[in-house]
């Protein structure tokens, strides 16, 4: 007994070692990450007017969050922007690590009087771009009021229909839907919305962000 107990403790030692070995050599198991949901828009989406942590992304963040929809929220609005303009920083504004983007664009298309051919043209290559880098997409459209003449507002509003159909994507239809022309939810300027109209958007769009992370495979990255 005196030498076989040592011997058999070497050889526990051994293959101990050899599986310490096979472990090291593996590295580390890949663990889940957060989906990264990137808002690509305008004044509306980088929240002018307001601070950074009152904006409608930080308030998407924030109402994923309540919903237990683990996410990270990710701004890339730009004042000013047009369709036109998203499209031109789409490939760079819109990281590699993104899981689903928000495409938030047109308000100033509207105001500028942009033919709504063209805001189609911008935002369907928008849309293209991102379904060949595998990113998925949830449209969020702008509400063209008949003072722009009934047929230009119909014309409008049918860009993102049309488009959400075309790409099988989920649509909100109008950013300021139940907050346009409130004193309540707007600021002074009417365009952009204050602290409590962001979070009212947020709270809106979160479900709609929420089904669609639903609907895209989990990604995992090596930490």
């Amino acid at each position: 007994m005196s030498f076989t107990a040592p011997r058999f403790l070497d050889r526990r030692r051994m293959l101990a070692g050899l599986l310490l070995a096979t472990q090291v050599a593996a590295g580390p198991r890949p663990v889940a990450r957060p989906p990264v949901v990137t808002v690509l828009g305008d004044s509306i989406t980088s929240g002018l007017g307001i601070p950074g942590r009152a904006a409608m992304p930080a308030q998407l963040q924030a109402a994923l969050t309540r919903m237990g929809v683990v996410a990270m929220v990710r701004a890339a609005g730009v004042p000013g922007d047009t369709s036109g303009g998203g499209l031109a920083r789409v490939n760079y504004s819109v990281a590699r690590d993104t899981t689903l983007c928000v495409v938030a664009l047109g308000g100033n298309d509207l105001l500028q009087g942009v033919e709504p051919r063209v805001t189609k043209a911008n935002l369907r290559a928008i849309l293209q771009s991102l379904r060949d880098r595998r990113i998925g997409v949830v449209l969020v459209g702008v509400g063209a009021p008949t003072l722009f003449g009934a047929a230009y507002a119909r014309e409008f509003n049918g860009v993102y229909t049309a488009l959400a159909r075309e790409f099988a994507a989920p649509l909100y239809p109008n950013i300021l839907a139940g907050i346009g022309g409130s004193r309540q939810f707007m600021q002074g300027d009417g365009i952009h919305p204050n602290a409590a109209g962001a979070r009212l958007i947020g709270d809106r769009l979160a479900p709609l962000v929420a089904q669609a992370l639903r609907s895209i495979p989990a990604q995992t990255a090596i930490r």
